[in-house]
């Protein structure tokens, strides 16, 4: 029953994610993604498959009850179906992603560009949170946080930095419901010192206001993505 329970809230939570969804309204009943990356670029999301050729397995994916591998230094692993796993997801302004954490493991603080993130607790203990844009003059970002168990829901608004932390001794999954088909990810500490070029050491010494030793420290790790789209 518990179990159940969970699957339903998970499922209220993705729900939830429709009443509001920041693509734009569809102008049909469907309009299935074609898989041709070449084709995409010219129109916002995808073009449409003819719906004489649409099938089931175009609203489907099978497989998400499976945990993902969280053997990484961070400890977590974010399994995200969108449109490029679901083509029927095209328009429709939803998509959906498990989050896996290992013991004190930890999806890193992110933006969606263009998502909120509604999250259901699965199994474990989280401490989650997000951080405010900036409010004016000598005025701080605010953070909003809050420890979250089996059953709790909590909302991160779009395009704000957001993390998730798993503070127990145990395994944590956590269902998300994001209001795009598409809805991007921007890991920070990835974006900022792992990007390809590097962005300019005196542009990360001063914004960060530490020695350039430390930006060329930072810049010389290996910045590990845990996402992972089957």
């Amino acid at each position: 029953m518990a179990f159940r329970f969970h699957i339903a809230a998970a499922i209220l939570a993705l729900v939830f994610t429709i009443v509001h969804a920041s693509d734009p309204s569809p102008l049909q009943d469907f309009c299935v993604a074609v898989p041709d990356a070449n084709a995409g670029v010219f129109v916002n999301g995808k073009i449409c498959k003819d719906p004489k050729l649409v099938e089931a397995k175009d609203f489907f994916f099978p497989g998400l009850k499976e945990p993902g591998s969280t053997s990484n230094p961070l400890g977590s692993n974010v399994t995200a179906v969108n449109v490029n796993q679901i083509p029927g997801l095209n328009t429709l302004g939803v998509s959906l992603a498990r989050i896996d954490f290992a013991p004190y493991g930890l999806n890193p603080p992110h933006t969606h560009p263009r998502a909120t993130e509604i999250l259901v607790v699965l199994e474990g203990t989280l401490l989650v949170g997000f951080v405010t844009s900036n409010p004016g003059m000598n005025m701080k970002n605010k953070l909003f946080t809050k420890v979250l168990n089996p059953g709790d829901v909590f909302v991160f608004p779009e395009g704000l930095i957001h993390f998730q932390f798993n503070k127990g001794h145990s395994n944590a999954v956590a269902f998300a419901g994001l209001s795009s088909q598409n809805p991007g990810v921007i890991t920070i500490a990835n974006a900022v010192f792992g990007s390809k070029p590097p962005i300019s050491r005196d542009v990360l010494t001063k914004a960060f206001q530490v020695d350039k030793n430390v930006v060329k420290y930072l810049q010389s790790q290996f910045w590990r993505d845990n996402h992972y789209y089957p």
